[in-house]
């Protein structure tokens, strides 16, 4: 591929056609942004959680529990029983969310 028809490429892919939509247009460029700004989201809560953590002088048991999705399937994986149906829980809203999501694109983009 040379550069000339990357260039082309890339020009092409910055307006996704919707289908159904109208003739309207969805401007990859601001996809791009929405994805840089919720990894940086991340960013800030994990060091607001470790900054946060860092203070608390409680002593106790520690409870936690986590969540790995693969796709839409969700692995869940704790250390107490009651951490682990909230984690399922949410990881199972998080899963209803992305099928619909998935259903939605599909519907959208044929």
């Amino acid at each position: 591929m040379t550069a000339g028809s990357q260039f082309m490429f890339i020009k092409n892919v910055l307006h996704l056609d919707l289908g159904r939509s109208g003739g309207k247009r969805l401007d990859l460029a601001v996809l791009y942004v929405v994805g840089v700004a919720l990894i940086f989201a991340g960013i800030i809560v994990v060091i607001a959680v470790i900054a946060a953590s860092a203070r608390s002088e409680r002593k106790g048991k520690v409870k936690a529990a986590g969540v790995i999705m693969i796709g839409p399937i969700p692995i869940v994986f704790g250390t107490d029983k009651k951490s682990v149906k909230t984690v399922l829980a949410l990881a199972l809203a998080l899963t209803v969310a992305a099928i619909v999501a998935m259903v939605v694109f599909y519907w959208l983009l044929r």
